[in-house]
């Protein structure tokens, strides 16, 4: 049976000098009320997803994205928006929250932008959607393997 492998084993190995951005996207299952944040921790050098988690938008589901980092990686810089789960998770020697205008996030805001082109339910106003949430889960792993490998062996995705 072929099976895809996990998130972590579609990296590439972390260097000393990576950074990760950090950054939340919502999307909803079944009904429109029903939002589900997508938070993802992205590797700038290789522009890869190295964790991500799906949960509310609170502090303990930035906690889960920050358990799902790679140990290889939690030393990295990191930068994100100015919500306040960043800040109370997030190491405050490694971590900087920072506005759009200073680029530090860019390549989180250009892979999101993948996202949405590629998975419908992570489109802003759309009628495709996910009526289960696993199948929601299952969907975007799949996705961000799918991306992780592309870039590992320089396909275009």
């Amino acid at each position: 049976m072929n099976t895809q492998p996990t998130v972590k084993q579609s990296l590439l190995p972390a260097e000393t000098q990576d950074v990760l951005e950090l950054d939340e996207v919502w999307s909803f299952v079944f009904i429109k009320t029903a939002k589900y944040w997508l938070w993802t921790a992205l590797c700038r050098r290789t522009r890869q997803i190295v964790a991500f988690v799906i949960g509310d938008h609170s502090a303990e589901t930035c906690q889960r994205l920050w358990n799902r980092i790679p140990k290889a990686y939690r030393a990295c810089h990191t930068f994100s928006d100015f919500w306040d789960a960043y800040q109370k998770v997030f190491p405050k020697e490694t971590h900087r929250s920072v506005g759009k205008d200073t680029g530090e996030t860019n390549h989180m805001e250009r892979w999101k932008c993948t996202l949405r082109q590629k998975l419908a339910r992570y489109v802003r106003k759309t009628l495709s959607f996910s009526k289960v949430e696993y199948m929601h889960h299952l969907v975007t792993r799949w996705f961000i393997v799918e991306y992780n490998l592309a870039i590992t062996h320089n396909h275009v995705f």
